[in-house]
């Protein structure tokens, strides 16, 4: 059994008195996709700041392939290959989208500010092999066609996509979605899980939070429970949906039974 891409062990993280994650424990296997579900205040998206960096936690820790991350800052997980996209789409909304894959590169291309300046060989070489890896990313998300629009301009779902497409240039070992289907129309859904479903066929590890349980059911492989900070339940996607706990605190009992009916 391979080694376990993220490890979290017994995160704790504390504003005032309210321990927002409270003692959670899981961990998500190479080349899959694993949901993070739960309530709205369960902790899900302070748990996603945990691991990109942004919160500091009370306690625990954080293991990337096995190298512990949980006192790196945030540029420095970016560093060991670790990419988010965020609830609310976060771009600068007047670059291209070419512009905007290539700001994902900057850990990648390793050229200094002085190289930068002067334009010496390298930093050229290294523009070039970025425009050319951002062309590919954009064809890959289906976005080629709009690599020269502004990036403001495109629709919301193509905005999603392009946010990936960002992520990716990264190259990350692991990939955090915050609902990226958040405001997706059926359509544009869909397409976002056979997205989703090419990063994984080439092996990239994806955690993703979600209030949409048709998609989450479909594309994971292990679902974690949150609730109140706390881990209640985590499985696979049938055994979660079954569980009493998720229905009594999140899904209810017709959501339930939804999800057992062929989509």
């Amino acid at each position: 059994m391979s080694a376990p891409r993220l490890e979290i062990e017994a995160l704790t993280v504390r504003f005032g008195g309210l321990a927002a994650v409270d003692d959670v424990s899981f961990s998500v296997a190479p080349g899959t996709v694993h949901g993070l579900i739960g309530p709205n205040g369960a902790g899900k998206t302070t748990l996603f700041n945990l691991i990109s960096g942004l919160v500091a936690p009370s306690g625990g820790a954080i293991r990337l392939d096995g190298q512990r991350i949980d006192d790196l800052p945030s540029w420095g997980r970016a560093r060991s290959r670790l990419a988010r996209t965020f609830q609310n789409i976060r771009m600068f909304q007047d670059m291209s989208a070419l512009e905007t894959v290539m700001t994902g590169m900057h850990t990648r291309l390793g050229e200094g500010l002085a190289a930068s300046l002067l334009r010496m060989g390298g930093f050229r070489k290294a523009e070039t092999g970025a425009v050319a890896r951002a062309w590919e990313l954009l064809a890959f998300v289906g976005l080629a066609d709009a690599a020269r629009r502004r990036s403001g301009d495109l629709p919301y779902g193509d905005q999603r996509r392009l946010e990936i497409a960002r992520a990716l240039a990264l190259e990350p070992r692991l990939l955090l979605l915050d609902e990226p289907a958040a405001g997706m129309n059926p359509s544009e859904t869909l397409a976002l899980e056979d997205l989703l479903e090419k990063l994984k066929a080439q092996g990239l590890t994806i955690l993703l939070v979600e209030h949409d349980m048709h998609f989450v059911m479909r594309l994971c492989d292990r679902i974690t429970v949150l609730n109140f900070g706390r881990r209640i339940a985590q499985g696979a996607p049938h055994e979660v949906r079954a569980d009493p706990r998720v229905v009594e605190a999140y899904l209810g009992a017709r959501v339930a039974r939804s999800l057992e009916a062929p989509q």
